[in-house]
C-alpha cells in the first residue's frame, strides 16, 4: 500500500455536507461525481497528499443508506492507494483477509477499487484504489 489515498464519509445531505468540509478544511470541492453502480453521489477535497470523499446515497438501497440507516453520518471506509490492484488482492487474499469483491470495479475519481470486509480489518472498511490508465 502506497499511501491513504482517501478517507470516505457518509453523509445524509452532501450539498450540505460540502459547506460544512470547505469550511473545516479551507479548500474548495474539486470534483463531485455520481457513480450509478453502487447507489452514491460523491463529493471529493484534496488535504495534502489524501483526499476526503463526502458519501452521500443516491437510492435507498445504497450501501451508504444502509450505513447511515445503522451507524448514522461518519467514517465510512479507508481506502489505500495500490500499484496493481489486483495483485494486492491476490496476495490479502492469500493472507486469510476476507475480500468482497472477486475483480475490481470501477469506483469514483477514475479508480478501480475492490473492498476487504471489515471482519478483516478489525471493523474498518478498507478500499483499495488503483488509478485507471
Amino acid at each position: 500500500m502506497n499511501k491513504i489515498e482517501h478517507i470516505g464519509i457518509a453523509v445524509r445531505n452532501l450539498e450540505e455536507a460540502i459547506l460544512t468540509y470547505t469550511e473545516l478544511l479551507g479548500t474548495e470541492c474539486y470534483k463531485t461525481e455520481a457513480v450509478e453502480s453502487e447507489g452514491v453521489k460523491t463529493a471529493f477535497f484534496q488535504v495534502g497528499d489524501s483526499k476526503i470523499e463526502l458519501l452521500e446515497a443516491s437510492n435507498e438501497a445504497s450501501p451508504i443508506a444502509k450505513f447511515i440507516e445503522k451507524k448514522g453520518e461518519g467514517i465510512h471506509h479507508i481506502a489505500f492507494d495500490v500499484t496493481d490492484i489486483k495483485q494486492s488482492m491476490d496476495d490479502l487474499a492469500s493472507k486469510g483477509f476476507q475480500l468482497l469483491n472477486e475483480q475490481p470495479k470501477n469506483g469514483a475519481d477514475n479508480k478501480l477499487v475492490a473492498f476487504i470486509h471489515p471482519k478483516s480489518s478489525n471493523g474498518v472498511l478498507v478500499e483499495l484504489c488503483q488509478e485507471k490508465g
